[in-house]
């Protein structure tokens, strides 16, 4: 008798977090679980920012999937067609060559990509914060400016290579700030034809507020850490044009830089578009128990899911978090074994654990359960929060080292050249132009 098949698509917190619960769950011969994802590895996106600062090694935030999964088969390559009718998914494997795969049951968590805005000048030149290569690339580009400029005698050109501009005050974006600013800070001293004073950080949003989700009390405070190192925070503003040497902002102003740092939100993955159902800001509407309404048979959840979120009013979806897509992939890997056995499945419902945020150094701010901590205590709950979710034990044994030594001997400031001479666009880097039209996908799948 043939096996089940559950194909999940994407490799990151829910989808192992759901490959690792059926693992666990399953009896022998019960059922066939692959993992389609273009990476060996599963990325903890919370720490990328310390990635790119040089604090922590990619190693230490990449743990590769098979010390993770034993019993899953792992695809390399992307989804990039669904013909649910067929219930067979196109898939593009790293060699470049297209196969399809059948399914009984699809559980989709390709999770999002950088969200772009209609904005002359964007995409040609903004970096994103979302992946391990845009990482490294937003390292190696940062320290060559600095390369640059010491190597200039041109004092525009100077300018423009020691303005560094960050959109996006949200966790991803206030910690990338902090963490640069720390970087090139340090590396100032090393450079004796450069004026430290020249050197200057601006984090931009166009809320009223700083990481609104912290409260009121620790958004000002670290808005005021940012400040106090000197970083320019503009609220209430983004950005109009964005050229080559300078960026034009909605107040008017003009910012000669060569450096743009774009993490202004995210969008569900371009995959979810191919699918015909219903979206809300396209992430795919789906039930509480994550089924997705009129495709029998396919779930999403993650970044690219819309799932209701119980513990508030009608209507509220879950925020596109690491901490709700992995909880809602160990729950799909309950609601999977339980439908594979007959059993009802359970709605998705959590208790929120609070919110960190690691600004370098000993400077942070937390909200754990509720309570509201700074600095120290703040620090110590935000590493140990991150400690508690990497899923390796040699990650976690890496990043404690990696942590230690940092707080030793200080920064470093390695420049690999990577991708040093061509520019590395958010197309390019998060692969958003790799998806089928729905056609296409039912041509390749018949």
């Amino acid at each position: 008798m043939e096996r089940t098949k559950v194909l999940i698509v994407g490799g990151g917190f829910a989808g192992v977090e759901c490959a690792r619960g059926l693992e666990r769950g399953l009896k022998s011969g019960e059922a066939e679980v692959a993992l389609v994802t273009p990476a060996s590895y599963e990325l903890y996106l919370p720490l990328l920012p310390q990635v790119a600062a040089g604090v922590l090694t990619p190693q230490s935030v990449a743990p590769p999937l098979r010390r993770l999964l034993h019993k899953t088969t792992i695809v390399p390559g992307m989804v990039i067609g669904i013909d649910p009718h067929d219930r067979a998914c196109v898939i593009e494997l790293i060699s470049g060559e297209v196969v399809k795969r059948h399914y009984d049951h699809l559980v989709l968590t390709p999770g999002s990509v950088t969200r772009s805005l209609d904005i002359p000048g964007l995409d040609e030149q903004a970096r994103g914060m979302k992946t391990l290569a845009e990482a490294a690339y937003v390292r190696d580009h940062v320290i060559a400016q600095l390369d640059l400029a010491a190597a200039s005698s041109d004092e525009a050109d100077r300018a423009q290579r020691l303005q560094f501009v960050v959109v996006g005050g949200g966790y991803a974006g206030t910690e990338t700030v902090a963490c640069l600013q720390r970087l090139t800070n340090a590396a100032a001293k090393r450079y004796p034809r450069l004026d430290p004073s020249l050197i200057k950080w601006h984090l931009l949003d166009i809320a009223p507020k700083l990481m609104p989700e912290l409260g009121e009390r620790l958004g000002r405070r670290a808005q005021q850490i940012l400040r106090e190192r000197g970083t320019d925070v503009s609220l209430g503003v983004s950005v109009a044009k964005v050229d080559e040497d300078k960026i034009t902002l909605t107040d008017n102003r003009v910012l000669p830089s060569r450096t743009l740092i774009w993490t202004a939100g995210v969008a569900a993955s371009p995959l979810i578009g191919i699918l015909d159902a219903e979206t809300i800001k396209g992430r795919l509407v789906v039930h509480s128990d994550l089924t997705v309404p009129g495709h029998p048979g396919v779930y999403a959840l993650g970044d690219a899911a819309a799932v209701p979120d119980l513990t508030k009013t009608e209507g509220a979806v879950c925020a596109p978090t690491a901490q709700h897509a992995a909880r809602q992939g160990r729950h799909m890997a309950r609601n999977l074994l339980a439908t594979l056995r007959g059993e009802p499945r359970t709605p998705y419902r959590h208790k929120d654990l609070g919110l960190v945020v690691d600004l370098g150094g000993t400077d942070a701010v937390a909200r754990p359960l509720g309570y509201e901590l700074s600095g120290l205590p703040a620090q110590f709950v935000a590493r140990g929060y991150h400690l508690m979710a990497l899923r390796s034990v040699t990650a976690k044994a890496r990043t404690v080292a990696n942590w230690t030594l940092n707080a030793v001997t200080g920064d470093d400031f390695l420049r690999t050249g990577f991708l040093s001479r061509r520019p590395a666009t958010l197309q390019d880097m998060e692969a958003t132009d790799a998806y089928l039209t729905p056609e296409r996908a039912r041509e390749l799948t018949r």
